[in-house]
């Protein structure tokens, strides 16, 4: 195994594979994982980076910090698709557009890859039971994998999370909360619950090991591209860990020699729930290019999340200064729409090209348009496009956003007046 041990994101201390905590014990920053990448340089290429066939995430293994990925659900995680989208790009002057669709994972959600190399981690560690607060995806996903396996799972949740999710998550047999309050507030709960109880903490930004998760869908965005990177990334953004670990991937793969350039990452978010794209705005306002950041003195302050697109709805990113370092380190923009673009941009990726994206993942869709529309995003340059979540994550809103069928009689000359047009 090449784990090294753990780096803060914030005050750069560093630990040693056997920490057994979560975050910074220096100032309580959230921490990344490190890896001998000189020693992973000298396998020799993909051949030995990567084991072909297996169609999961866990062909990664050596970029993995895990010492037993045999502990891991049986399910299939990973390995989704990544569509040409060409009836999306072309009116928009994008000749190079791909659709990277995670909700063909088995939670229906991108969230299985974190809750996979949790799962891991979790048994490792013996732990006996596992725990996490979300929105609904988390949650559900981790319920499923801790189902696969048999392991008791515990999930807090805002009471107002969407019915098919809290339906996701009692069919999978996880012990439910549905905590008054916000998301924030079922996080907050579940770490004090956790501490108290001895549970191993699957939550999102204070557990490194899910941004690991992640990040493997850089590192099949890169094969599956020859082994290329793509120009950008665009990411739908909530706490920020999807973004930092979409980064952490491309950069773990430059740094062993896999690809030889890294692409811009771009946070997608909504005009409800915005607090990443301020704090990066503040960053590049404050440093100009090329200016040294103190990352340490950097702050992302909340903001009163209440976007329809619950997945993203975050009051304080809880791996929001990871996510900010990555949009600056790599480069990319930030931006936001209004909750009507992402609900419009549901149907236009369903009839575009036969994706169904819940709200939050239709925001990266949302946000690629207006990006391109206002010359942001080049003609020429190659677009990912990340699909986070299943539209039947949310069938509400997909209902509103798709409107209602047509009435008719039931006689054949009232269906062809109607399809006359056909």
């Amino acid at each position: 195994m090449f784990f090294t041990g753990f780096e803060c994101i914030a005050c750069a201390a560093t630990q040693p594979s056997s920490f057994k905590g979560f975050t910074c014990p220096a100032c309580g920053g959230n921490l990344t994982v490190t890896y001998d990448y000189d020693g992973l340089k000298n396998r020799v290429g993909k051949e030995r980076l990567v084991t072909f066939g297996r169609p999961d995430l866990f062909r990664y293994a050596p970029l993995l910090p895990l010492e037993r990925p045999g502990l891991a659900s049986p399910l299939r995680i990973g390995w989704t698709p990544l569509y040409p989208a060409p009836r999306l790009g072309t009116p928009l002057g994008l000749k190079h557009l791909y659709l990277k669709d995670d909700g063909l994972n088995p939670s229906a959600s991108f969230k299985d890859r974190a809750g996979a190399v949790a799962l891991v981690r979790a048994r490792e560690t013996g732990a006996r039971v596992i725990a996490g607060a979300s929105t609904g995806n988390a949650g559900s996903s981790m319920a499923c994998l801790a189902a696969s396996v048999g392991m008791p799972c515990v999930i807090f949740v805002p009471e107002k999370a969407p019915p098919a999710k809290i339906a996701q998550l009692l069919v999978f047999g996880a012990r439910v909360m549905a905590v008054r309050g916000t998301y924030d507030d079922a996080f907050d709960l579940c770490m004090k619950v956790c501490a108290e109880r001895g549970w191993f903490n699957r939550n999102t930004g204070h557990n490194p090991f899910t941004r690991e998760g992640k990040k493997t869908c850089s590192f099949e965005i890169c094969e599956q591209l020859g082994w290329h990177a793509p120009d950008r990334v665009v990411v739908a953004t909530g706490d920020g860990n999807i973004l930092s670990g979409i980064w952490k991937g491309m950069k773990d793969l430059h740094a062993v020699g896999l690809i030889d350039r890294l692409p811009k990452i771009d946070c997608a978010q909504s005009e409800k729930s915005d607090a990443v794209t301020r704090a990066v705005q503040n960053v590049r306002q404050d440093h100009p290019r090329g200016a040294a950041v103190d990352w340490k003195r950097v702050a992302v302050e909340p903001v009163k999340a209440t976007t329809l697109a619950d997945s993203i709805s975050v009051d304080a990113p809880r791996d929001g200064l990871a996510a900010v370092r990555a949009v600056i380190e790599s480069g990319g923009e930030v931006c936001t729409v209004p909750d009507e673009e992402i609900l419009s941009a549901i149907p236009e990726l369903a009839r575009g090209a036969g994706v169904f994206a819940e709200p939050a993942a239709a925001c990266a869709w949302a946000v690629t348009r207006r990006l391109a529309m206002s010359g942001r995003i080049q003609p020429e340059e190659k677009v990912v496009c990340l699909i986070t979540g299943n539209g039947l994550k949310d069938a509400g809103a997909a209902r509103k956003a798709a409107g209602e069928p047509t009435l008719i009689k039931p006689t054949v000359e009232a269906a062809l007046a109607v399809l006359a047009d056909l």
